[in-house]
């Protein structure tokens, strides 16, 4: 199939939360994104020029609420919206209200149908006038989104055949990594096999390789729980760190990732099902390792 419409990026990640003012606390002062703007229900904090990369929403339950994708134009979005409409997923522009709230461009919304993840198309976000100035790490942009899908192949066949996500590499039966076409980054998005469908985990990318082991101690030093690394994950070759939010969700660091070109890009390797194709340091997975809330469905 020949796709109508090109992504620029992983854009941001909804995340819903338990107590809003304290996740705040934690995504600003120990993640060390910066807050764009906040109320009692909503929080908007990036780590770029771009307005947000994550929005926390005040909710009873933890998990995702929405995935935003960055197309390359205004025409993009356009046939991104028809492409959808032929393959029957009926996707929603967004209100000119909320994307008045969210400081977008026109948008729309649908659902991926096996693992019912909502995801957000748009061309235009508002440029913050100051850059994005690091604290406590030196973050570069919000990395990658990974689910659990209780239908693990029909998910994956779904994001590739229907919205042009290119595997970079799977391990067999337990990951699938994918890049938004074009994207360069070895993954913006990774599904797995679940019992039920999940957030599993939200990647922020650093720039220092010294930002992983500072996170080390700053997180065991607030008691932050530590439930995967350090280590370095073979397929994308990047330097990670594990931990949990508040509401106990799984967030990540990494430093260092493949790239992908347009053309020629190399074919996808398909990795044994063991310990060392995930990490070759010898870390072990804390048992709450991405066991990170549901992906809402509601909305």
């Amino acid at each position: 199939m020949n796709f109508p419409f090109r992504y620029r990026k992983l854009a941001y990640v909804a995340l819903n939360v338990t107590d809003l003012p304290r996740s705040l606390e934690f995504y600003k002062t120990l993640l060390g994104l910066e807050v764009s703007e906040h109320n009692d229900e909503i929080a908007y904090l990036r780590c770029s020029r771009d307005h947000h990369n994550i929005v926390l929403h005040a909710a009873p339950e933890r998990g995702v609420k929405r995935v935003g994708f960055e197309l390359e134009s205004d025409d993009d979005v356009e046939a991104a919206f028809t492409h959808f409409q032929e393959l029957g997923y009926k996707p929603a522009w967004v209100s000119k209200d909320e994307t008045t709230l969210l400081k977008q461009g026109r948008s729309f919304r649908l659902r991926e149908r096996h693992s019912l993840l909502q995801l957000e198309m748009f061309s235009k976000s508002t440029q913050m006038a100051k850059p994005f100035l690091p604290t406590v790490a030196n973050i570069a942009r919000v990395g990658h989104v990974v689910i659990g899908a209780v239908e693990f192949e029909k998910a994956c066949d779904a994001f590739i055949q229907d919205f042009n996500f290119k595997v970079s590499d799977l391990i067999e039966d337990r990951i699938s990594f994918m890049r938004c076409h074009p994207n360069p980054l070895h993954h913006t998005f990774a599904v797995g096999p679940a019992k039920e469908n999940q957030l599993h985990h939200v990647n922020f990318m650093v720039t220092d390789i010294d930002d992983i082991g500072r996170a080390l101690y700053r997180m065991k030093k607030n008691n932050v729980q530590i439930v995967y690394g350090p280590g370095r994950h073979p397929p994308s070759n990047s330097v990670f760190i594990y931990f949990q939010d508040p509401d106990g969700m799984t967030l990540e660091y990494s430093f260092g990732m493949e790239e992908f070109p347009e053309v020629g890009a190399r074919e996808p390797r398909m990795l044994e099902a063991v310990p060392e194709s995930l990490d070759t340091w010898g870390a072990v997975p804390h048992p709450e390792f991405g066991k990170s809330g549901v992906i809402e469905v509601s909305s």
